[in-house]
Protein backbone atom coordinates (compact mmCIF):
# COMPACT_ATOMS: atom_id res chain seq x y z
CA UNK A 1 0.00 0.00 0.00
CA UNK A 2 1.37 3.36 -0.67
CA UNK A 3 2.13 5.97 1.83
CA UNK A 4 1.52 9.81 1.70
CA UNK A 5 3.59 11.46 3.93
CA UNK A 6 2.75 15.23 4.20
CA UNK A 7 5.24 17.41 4.92
CA UNK A 8 3.90 20.50 3.28
CA UNK A 9 2.98 22.89 6.01
CA UNK A 10 5.06 25.75 7.19
CA UNK A 11 5.98 24.90 10.91
CA UNK A 12 4.99 28.27 12.16
CA UNK A 13 3.90 26.77 15.97
CA UNK A 14 7.36 25.27 16.42
CA UNK A 15 9.24 28.02 14.38
CA UNK A 16 13.04 26.11 13.69
CA UNK A 17 12.51 25.79 10.23
CA UNK A 18 11.07 23.79 8.23
CA UNK A 19 9.45 20.63 10.54
CA UNK A 20 9.88 17.90 8.92
CA UNK A 21 13.92 18.11 9.07
CA UNK A 22 14.30 19.38 12.65
CA UNK A 23 16.75 16.79 14.46
CA UNK A 24 15.79 14.18 17.11
CA UNK A 25 19.28 12.37 17.90
CA UNK A 26 20.74 13.91 15.15
CA UNK A 27 17.63 12.60 12.25
CA UNK A 28 15.11 14.89 10.92
CA UNK A 29 11.64 13.99 12.18
CA UNK A 30 10.87 12.79 8.42
CA UNK A 31 13.44 10.13 8.48
CA UNK A 32 12.02 8.24 11.29
CA UNK A 33 8.40 8.56 9.66
CA UNK A 34 9.90 6.96 6.05
CA UNK A 35 11.82 4.09 7.80
CA UNK A 36 8.54 3.07 9.71
CA UNK A 37 6.66 2.81 6.53
CA UNK A 38 9.27 1.23 4.92
CA UNK A 39 9.89 -1.23 7.49
CA UNK A 40 6.27 -1.87 7.27
CA UNK A 41 6.74 -3.19 3.53
CA UNK A 42 5.11 0.34 2.13
CA UNK A 43 6.11 2.41 -0.48
CA UNK A 44 6.52 6.18 -0.15
CA UNK A 45 5.83 9.51 -1.83
CA UNK A 46 6.67 12.84 0.52
CA UNK A 47 3.81 15.53 -0.43
CA UNK A 48 5.52 18.68 -0.34
CA UNK A 49 4.52 22.22 -1.12
CA UNK A 50 6.42 26.01 -2.03
CA UNK A 51 6.60 26.20 1.89
CA UNK A 52 9.17 23.38 2.23
CA UNK A 53 12.24 23.74 -0.30
CA UNK A 54 14.78 22.85 2.01
CA UNK A 55 13.13 19.13 2.50
CA UNK A 56 12.49 19.08 -1.14
CA UNK A 57 16.23 19.33 -1.34
CA UNK A 58 16.44 16.68 1.32
CA UNK A 59 14.47 14.42 -0.12
CA UNK A 60 15.95 14.74 -3.70
CA UNK A 61 19.61 14.12 -2.28
CA UNK A 62 18.65 10.65 -0.73
CA UNK A 63 16.64 9.84 -3.92
CA UNK A 64 13.11 9.80 -1.92
CA UNK A 65 10.30 10.17 -4.19
CA UNK A 66 8.79 13.34 -4.22
CA UNK A 67 5.95 15.52 -5.31
CA UNK A 68 5.11 19.47 -5.13
CA UNK A 69 1.54 20.13 -4.07
CA UNK A 70 0.33 23.93 -4.46
CA UNK A 71 -0.60 24.10 -0.77
CA UNK A 72 -3.97 24.79 -0.49
CA UNK A 73 -4.43 22.35 2.89
CA UNK A 74 -3.75 19.06 4.31
CA UNK A 75 -6.82 17.73 2.77
CA UNK A 76 -6.84 19.56 -0.50
CA UNK A 77 -2.95 18.33 -0.90
CA UNK A 78 -3.81 14.72 -0.32
CA UNK A 79 -6.63 14.90 -3.13
CA UNK A 80 -4.26 17.03 -5.36
CA UNK A 81 -1.40 13.58 -4.89
CA UNK A 82 -3.93 11.38 -5.27
CA UNK A 83 -4.77 12.74 -8.53
CA UNK A 84 -1.30 13.20 -9.32
CA UNK A 85 -0.03 9.79 -9.06
CA UNK A 86 -3.39 8.44 -10.18
CA UNK A 87 -4.16 6.21 -6.73
CA UNK A 88 -7.49 4.55 -6.59
CA UNK A 89 -7.30 1.61 -4.15
CA UNK A 90 -6.32 2.29 -0.41
CA UNK A 91 -3.35 4.47 1.19
CA UNK A 92 -1.94 5.30 4.21
CA UNK A 93 -1.80 9.48 4.89
CA UNK A 94 0.63 10.69 7.47
CA UNK A 95 1.75 13.22 8.46
CA UNK A 96 6.03 13.94 8.96
CA UNK A 97 5.92 14.92 12.73
CA UNK A 98 5.51 11.56 13.85
CA UNK A 99 8.75 10.55 14.74
CA UNK A 100 7.99 7.37 17.71
CA UNK A 101 5.66 6.01 14.62
CA UNK A 102 6.99 2.01 14.81
CA UNK A 103 5.99 -0.10 11.64
CA UNK A 104 4.35 -2.22 14.05
CA UNK A 105 1.89 0.41 14.65
CA UNK A 106 1.40 1.04 10.74
CA UNK A 107 0.42 -2.99 10.44
CA UNK A 108 -1.85 -3.17 13.24
CA UNK A 109 -3.65 0.22 11.29
CA UNK A 110 -3.56 -2.10 8.06
CA UNK A 111 -4.60 -5.64 9.66
CA UNK A 112 -7.64 -3.69 11.47
CA UNK A 113 -8.84 -1.65 8.52
CA UNK A 114 -9.12 -4.64 6.38
CA UNK A 115 -10.90 -6.76 8.73
CA UNK A 116 -13.61 -4.11 9.24
CA UNK A 117 -14.70 -3.48 5.58
CA UNK A 118 -14.78 -0.33 5.85
CA UNK A 119 -13.91 2.67 2.89
CA UNK A 120 -11.47 4.42 4.97
CA UNK A 121 -9.45 4.57 8.85
CA UNK A 122 -8.86 7.37 11.43
CA UNK A 123 -6.46 6.70 14.06
CA UNK A 124 -6.65 7.66 17.47
CA UNK A 125 -5.15 8.16 20.52
CA UNK A 126 -6.94 8.51 24.40
CA UNK A 127 -7.16 11.87 25.45
CA UNK A 128 -5.64 10.80 28.79
CA UNK A 129 -2.33 9.30 27.75
CA UNK A 130 -1.64 12.17 25.46
CA UNK A 131 -2.34 14.42 28.39
CA UNK A 132 0.21 12.03 30.72
CA UNK A 133 2.64 12.24 27.97
CA UNK A 134 2.84 16.35 28.55
CA UNK A 135 1.23 16.07 24.48
CA UNK A 136 -2.06 18.60 23.65
CA UNK A 137 -4.56 18.03 20.82
CA UNK A 138 -6.11 21.36 19.43
CA UNK A 139 -8.71 19.03 18.29
CA UNK A 140 -10.65 16.25 20.33
CA UNK A 141 -13.48 13.37 19.70
CA UNK A 142 -15.32 11.17 21.02
CA UNK A 143 -14.68 7.41 19.74
CA UNK A 144 -16.70 4.74 21.60
CA UNK A 145 -17.42 7.18 24.50
CA UNK A 146 -13.89 7.74 25.06
CA UNK A 147 -12.42 11.34 24.44
CA UNK A 148 -9.72 11.12 21.80
CA UNK A 149 -6.84 12.91 19.89
CA UNK A 150 -6.54 12.25 15.80
CA UNK A 151 -2.96 10.66 16.05
CA UNK A 152 -2.14 11.74 12.51
CA UNK A 153 -1.75 8.47 10.70
CA UNK A 154 -4.96 7.48 7.75
CA UNK A 155 -6.30 5.32 5.20
CA UNK A 156 -8.03 6.56 2.38
CA UNK A 157 -9.65 5.28 -0.52
CA UNK A 158 -7.97 7.33 -3.17
CA UNK A 159 -11.26 6.24 -5.67
CA UNK A 160 -13.40 7.98 -3.46
CA UNK A 161 -11.53 10.95 -2.57
CA UNK A 162 -13.81 13.33 -3.78
CA UNK A 163 -16.60 11.94 -0.66
CA UNK A 164 -16.52 11.55 2.38
CA UNK A 165 -15.76 7.91 3.31
CA UNK A 166 -17.12 5.68 5.92
CA UNK A 167 -14.64 5.10 8.13
CA UNK A 168 -13.36 2.93 11.03
CA UNK A 169 -12.53 4.84 14.12
CA UNK A 170 -9.69 2.86 15.30
CA UNK A 171 -8.42 3.57 18.94
CA UNK A 172 -4.70 2.82 19.61
CA UNK A 173 -3.14 3.43 22.82
CA UNK A 174 0.09 4.22 22.18
CA UNK A 175 2.31 6.78 23.97
CA UNK A 176 4.55 6.96 21.17
CA UNK A 177 1.50 8.15 18.87
CA UNK A 178 0.90 11.36 21.19
CA UNK A 179 4.38 12.56 20.07
CA UNK A 180 2.67 14.44 17.27
CA UNK A 181 5.16 17.46 17.48
CA UNK A 182 3.77 20.81 16.60
CA UNK A 183 5.53 22.94 19.61
CA UNK A 184 8.46 23.57 21.03
CA UNK A 185 7.07 22.56 24.64
CA UNK A 186 6.51 18.90 23.05
CA UNK A 187 9.87 19.01 21.03
CA UNK A 188 11.40 19.42 24.50
CA UNK A 189 9.00 16.58 25.90
CA UNK A 190 10.25 14.26 23.03
CA UNK A 191 13.84 15.25 23.47
CA UNK A 192 13.75 14.55 27.39
CA UNK A 193 11.89 10.83 26.58
CA UNK A 194 14.62 10.18 24.24
CA UNK A 195 17.58 11.17 26.55
CA UNK A 196 16.41 9.13 29.36
CA UNK A 197 15.68 5.81 26.38
CA UNK A 198 18.31 6.49 24.09
CA UNK A 199 15.38 6.51 21.22
CA UNK A 200 11.84 7.75 19.68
Amino acid sequence: MLALILAGGGGTRLDLGEKPLVLICGKPMIEYVIDAFTAAGHDVVIVLSGKTPFTQNWCRARRITYLTASGAGYIDDIAEAVGTIGVTGPFFTCVADLPCLRPEIILEVETRYRESGKEACSVWIPRKLASMSGCRSSYTGTVNGITACPAGINILRGDLIDRPQDELLLIIADKGLAYNINTREELDLLRTMVRDQGKP
